[in-house]
């Protein structure tokens, strides 16, 4: 361990800015571009990255570790105790002061706080709960915070920084208690769970807490869904409507007690922006399978926002782990995002797209248009006639087009023209939809003919060493004369 000493305020932000580019809960990190000093604007990297809002916005945060000196010594991580990088750690004044710094000169919109872990896990989460309480009443900050909370801290603790932050997580690191006993030794699934298990309750405390003051004061709260609700819902709430995980006889003391605890004039939500959690992929051996199984779990159970997949990259070069090769890894995490999707907002279960007979997914083909090949027998539909759900079924329909045609088609019948108007993908929706009872081309409707309409040109040379036979179209595969 190098420990970095007597750093400027810079180079720390460079240290531990760099140093938080291996959490993908936000998404990109800074460039190397630097200002020419006859302009405006400087694209240095310094911890600035970019997420997207629950509205679509792209925002920018402050992404740095509060330290990156690290007790643990997990085989996965840059920092572990045994490398020797050069260390460095803020202080929490140097954080609130930095985040101001940055939100005053407009270069971001909030504050993304991880870190390693040093000397344990509860000094390391005082120091970072320190930082937060800071900004917002020191500072007065009113803006975005994420804070990447450390297992193995205490619950009073991890409940205090949830009523100051906007969204919290926990990293479950690696898919099976296995493969973490294997490379994070110091950590277990045990530990890792447990504050998960507390925000989701503290969410759910907050929730019923601020539906009771709806009800004392007359307003109507038709717009609160409650978990347990007995209710209609769409395909992207079907996760949150569960069995609550505090039971119904505890409930109203439990939620006295919780709300007791809200710091003194915060009168803000616990965690308004949910809870989010990451996943390394490709460090052990589990299956795609396996991974979305997990993530299926942990939607359910934990009522989580979203489920982040980092790429294992062999960062300390240990001979014993996997060997992936960029395109090969990019490859399937960018799948397991694409189904991620379609269990979250298109009504999929992981067992649609996946079994334990074919537990990986299709690299030539994203999800969905694996999924209707492999269910042929339900395909051609009829988008005139269609439920919402087969509709988002569909590749190359989604939620916002699927909506639209469902309006639209009450005014009349649609053909393939209007779904083009409407977003519809048609390069890929084509093959599975009918518009009036009529195909737009007359085409074979087997797996393997409709393998190749739907591949890349660029990818269609891998055809074969994905055990598929390449057949040259003609003429009377794919008609060229309109509806058939």
């Amino acid at each position: 361990m190098i420990i970095g000493e007597n750093l400027t305020l810079e180079e720390k932000l460079e240290i531990l800015g760099d140093a938080a580019k291996y959490d993908v809960a936000c998404t990109s990190s800074g460039v190397e571009r630097k200002g020419n000093g006859h302009g405006i604007g400087n694209a240095v990297k310094g911890g600035i990255c970019h997420a997207f809002a629950a509205d679509g916005r792209c925002v920018s945060l402050l992404k740095i570790l509060m330290t990156n000196e690290c007790c643990y010594n997990c085989r996965y991580c840059i920092n572990r105790s045994q490398n020797d990088v050069v260390r460095a750690t803020f202080t929490p004044e140097e954080v609130a002061s930095l985040t101001i710094e940055f939100y005053r000169r407009n270069y971001i919109e909030g504050l993304f706080l991880s870190s390693g872990i040093y000397p344990n896990p509860e000094e390391t989460v005082k120091r970072m709960l320190e930082a937060v309480r800071l900004l917002r009443t020191k500072y007065r900050f009113g803006g975005y915070i994420h804070v990447k909370t450390i297992p193995g801290a205490s619950m009073e603790i991890t409940q205090e920084i949830g009523w100051l932050a906007d969204r919290m997580s926990v990293n479950l690191e690696l898919p099976t208690a296995d493969g973490l006993r294997r490379l994070a030794p110091n950590k277990t699934r045990e530990t890792i769970l447990k504050p998960m298990r507390m925000i989701q309750n503290g969410i759910e405390l907050d929730r019923r807490g601020q539906q009771d003051q709806i009800r004392r004061i007359g307003v109507s709260n038709d717009g609160i869904l409650l978990p347990g609700r007995s209710t209609s819902v769409s395909s992207s709430d079907r996760f949150r409507v569960r069995k609550p995980a505090v039971q119904n006889g505890d409930m109203q003391s439990s939620m006295q007690n919780f709300l007791q605890q809200r710091p003194d004039g915060n009168m803000g939500r616990f965690v308004p922006a949910g809870q989010s959690t990451q996943m390394i992929i490709g460090a052990t051996g589990e299956n795609d399978y396996q991974i979305m199984s997990v993530t299926e779990q942990l939607y359910r159970k934990f009522d989580l926002k979203r489920v982040f997949y980092s790429s294992f990259i062999n960062v300390n070069h240990d001979s014993d782990m996997p060997q992936w090769s960029g395109r090969t890894i990019l490859d399937r995490e960018h799948r397991l995002y694409q189904a991620d999707f379609l269990l979250r907002f298109y009504g999929f279960d992981v067992k649609d797209l996946l079994t334990p007979q074919r537990p990986n997914f299709n690299m030539l083909l994203d999800p969905k248009c694996d999924y209707a090949l492999r269910h042929l027998e339900k395909f051609p539909v009829e988008v005139n006639r269609a439920s919402y759900q087969t509709l988002l079924q569909v590749p190359g329909i989604g939620v916002t087009s699927a909506r639209r045609i469902i309006a639209a088609r009450r005014g009349g019948i649609l053909d393939f023209a209007d779904l083009t108007r409407m977003g519809v993908v048609m390069k890929r929706a084509v093959y599975f939809v009918t518009c009036k009872g009529k195909m737009m081309y007359r085409i074979n409707m087997n797996e393997n003919s409709l393998m190749n309409y739907l591949v890349d040109d660029k990818n269609r040379f891998l055809l074969t060493k994905e055990g598929v036979q390449y057949e040259q179209l003609s003429l009377f595969d794919f008609g060229i004369g309109g509806n058939a």
